[in-house]
């Protein structure tokens, strides 16, 4: 298992998730996100916009992606 948190996922937090491969952390962390939207948090909400802008820009977002996965992938299990 790895640990992230929600401002190592492009987030507002420091809310951690605990997974064993990228998809399963990429999934905790859209879950967070989606009830982060739910209550309006405006922090999350200007930090989702920020990934809007990225997501943009198909070239930018895959960068992003692989920046994340090579980050998630250097960490130690613990």
């Amino acid at each position: 298992m790895k640990t992230m948190s929600c401002k190592q996922l492009g987030g507002a937090c420091e809310t951690q998730f605990r997974a064993s491969t990228f998809e399963e952390m990429a999934e905790l962390s859209k879950q967070h996100g989606m009830q982060m939207y739910k209550e309006q948090d405006a922090a999350h909400l200007k930090a989702m916009e920020e990934m809007r802008k990225i997501m943009d820009d198909p070239e930018e977002m895959n960068r992003w992606f692989e920046s994340r996965r090579k980050e998630f992938d250097e960490l130690p299990e613990s």
